[in-house]
């Protein structure tokens, strides 16, 4: 048996840095442990002893669970499980400045499939002022001017995002708005 034959098996050791480790042994640790919002966990000393790490890796690792919006420090309760921010983490990063063309493709497309998913919700939900407004929209888009196209989009798409009468995606719709803002700039 050659070499490469005993050893097909076996996968690469990740690069990951001991605060990456902790970070997903924490993110387990309070899966397996069923930790609700407003749950404290365990003081920093007593975490740090249990993983075998310093205090420094493990609030590394505890900065990366409070960016995600998974856990907050509370005065005279220390550190809390938060209620979830379903797109905080993403909502830090949709810079259209650092993102690429692919990866704003994949946006849009993204916006697309949440919208075809939305069709019956907002059938259900729509009211005669609602599709009026939407006519009026659609009325006064001038093929001839991008710009003012883009913008008639935005507020199209605005619209059926407040039909839903779904915060989260309305939130997310307000995210979209400077990626919107860039590629109009892009139109110029």
């Amino acid at each position: 048996m050659s070499l490469s034959q005993s050893t097909a098996d076996l996968l690469p050791i990740g690069s990951n840095t001991r605060a990456d480790v902790v970070e997903e042994r924490l993110r387990e640790f309070l899966r397996n442990k069923s930790f609700r919002p407003g749950d404290a966990l365990p003081k920093e000393i007593e975490l740090a002893q249990a993983l075998g790490v310093s205090r420094n890796v493990l609030r590394e690792a505890l900065s990366r669970l409070r960016m995600l919006g998974m856990i907050e420090t509370k005065k005279k309760r220390g550190m809390v499980i938060s209620q979830p921010d379903i797109l905080g983490a993403f909502e830090r990063v949709l810079n259209p400045l650092i993102i690429d063309d692919n990866t704003l493709q994949d946006i849009f497309e993204l916006r697309l499939v949440l919208e075809m998913g939305l069709a019956e919700l907002l059938y259900i939900r729509k009211t005669d002022r609602d599709l009026d407004e939407l006519e009026a929209i659609a009325r006064s888009e001038n093929p001839k001017n991008k710009t003012f196209r883009i913008q008639t989009e935005i507020a199209f798409h605005g619209k059926l995002y407040e039909m839903s009468g779904n915060e989260t995606l309305k939130r997310f719709q307000i995210m979209l708005l400077p990626v919107f803002d860039y590629v109009i700039t892009l139109e110029k």
